[in-house]
C-alpha cells in the first residue's frame, strides 16, 4: 500500500500552468487572475467515480458561476479522451491534459499518484490573486462531493468583494 499524496495547503501560491484544453487551444491558470479558480484532479476520464463527480460539478455549475468562480477538470489523459468523455456527460467546464509531460501540473500540486501514474481526487480553490484558500484529497474510490468547495467559495467571496 502506497502512502498517501501531499497535497499543497491553504495558504500556499498556487502553481502556474498552462494545459491543453483542445489539440489546438490551452488554458493556463494566470488566464483567470481576478476571479475565484476551482481545481478538480481526478485519475481517469472513463471511471464511474470520476464520471460522477464530474457531473456532481457540472450540476452545481451555476452556483459557482454564480459566485464568480471558473471550474477546471484536470487529468493525465489525453485532449481526445477529454472530449469525448466531456461530450458524453454533457459537461459544461474545460478538462485539461496534465499528459506530457505526464502530470507535470499533478505533482506540482501534490496530488499525482506515481504508482499509478494518474493525478489523485484532489480538489483545490484559487482566489483571485492566486493563493490556493481551501484544498481537499479524497480517497480514489470515494466521490468528495462538491459541498465542502462550495461552502469555502461562499466564504471566500464576501472577502474579494471587501478587498477590491
Amino acid at each position: 500500500m502506497s502512502s498517501p499524496a501531499t497535497i499543497l495547503p491553504a495558504g500556499t501560491p498556487a502553481p502556474d500552468f498552462t494545459l491543453h484544453s483542445t489539440p489546438d487551444e490551452t488554458v493556463s491558470l494566470r488566464d483567470f487572475r481576478g476571479k475565484p479558480v476551482i481545481l478538480v484532479f481526478y485519475p481517469a476520464d472513463w471511471s464511474p467515480v470520476c464520471g460522477d463527480e464530474l457531473e456532481l460539478f457540472n450540476e452545481v455549475l451555476p452556483e459557482f458561476q454564480r459566485l464568480g468562480a471558473q471550474v477546471l477538470g484536470i487529468s493525465v489523459d489525453n485532449v481526445w479522451s477529454h472530449d469525448a468523455f466531456a461530450r458524453a456527460r454533457h459537461l459544461h467546464f474545460p478538462l485539461l491534459a496534465d499528459f506530457e509531460p505526464k502530470g507535470a501540473v499533478s505533482r506540482a500540486y501534490g496530488a499525482y499518484r506515481p504508482e499509478d501514474g494518474v493525478s489523485a481526487r484532489a480538489i483545490f480553490l484559487i482566489d483571485g490573486t492566486g493563493v490556493i484558500r481551501w484544498s481537499y484529497l479524497s480517497p480514489v474510490g470515494v466521490n468528495p462531493g462538491a459541498n465542502g468547495v462550495l461552502a469555502a467559495l461562499e466564504n471566500l467571496v464576501p472577502q474579494d468583494a471587501n478587498a477590491s
